[in-house]
C-alpha cells in the first residue's frame, strides 16, 4: 500500500481504539493490584519524577480540566498518598509532594504497569517498529501540544 492511500479517518479509528483498550487493560490491571486507577497512577507517576509540581502543571500535562485534576488530587490526598505543601511563590497555589506512602504504591504500581505494556504492545510491535512508532506519536502529539488542539476548558 503506498503512503497516500492510507486514510486519516483509518489511523484516527485505530489510534482511539487502541488507546482505549490498552487504557482500560492497565487501569484492569492497577485497580485489581494496586487499587489505583489508571490516572491516578499516572499523577502518582509524574509526582515522583517532577516534585512540587502544581495541580495546573498535571492538567496540562495529561490535557485534562484544572477541576478533574483537583478532584484527582483530593482523592490521593485523602488515601494518603499525596499531600499539597504551601507554594512559597504563590500564596494562592499548592505544590503537590509524594507522602511515603505514594511513593512505595507508584513503585509496587510501576512493575505492573511494565508488565502489562510488555504484555500487550512488547509482544505485538518488533523493537524496530516500536522505535519508528514513538518517534510518531511524538511528532504528532508534539504537533497538536504547539498548536493547542484538544486543550480542556477548565
Amino acid at each position: 500500500m503506498q503512503e497516500h492511500d492510507v486514510s486519516l479517518a483509518g489511523v484516527f479509528d485505530d489510534l482511539v481504539r487502541v488507546e482505549t483498550r490498552l487504557y482500560n487493560a492497565v487501569n484492569e490491571r492497577l485497580r485489581a493490584r494496586h487499587g489505583l486507577f489508571a490516572s491516578q497512577f499516572e499523577f502518582l507517576h509524574h509526582l515522583r519524577d517532577h516534585p512540587r509540581s502544581r495541580v495546573g502543571d498535571l492538567a496540562t500535562r495529561f490535557a485534562v480540566g484544572v477541576g478533574a485534576t483537583s478532584k484527582g488530587i483530593d482523592r490521593l490526598e485523602a488515601r494518603g498518598l499525596v499531600r499539597r505543601v504551601p507554594n512559597p511563590e504563590d500564596r494562592r497555589s499548592s505544590l503537590l509532594e509524594l507522602t511515603a506512602a505514594g511513593a512505595a504504591v507508584v513503585s509496587d504500581a510501576e512493575r505492573t504497569f511494565d508488565e502489562v505494556l510488555e504484555e500487550l504492545v512488547g509482544t505485538a510491535v518488533s523493537a524496530s517498529r516500536r522505535e519508528q512508532l514513538a518517534t510518531t506519536l511524538a511528532a504528532l502529539r508534539s504537533r497538536l501540544e504547539r498548536a493547542n488542539a484538544g486543550t480542556p476548558a477548565g
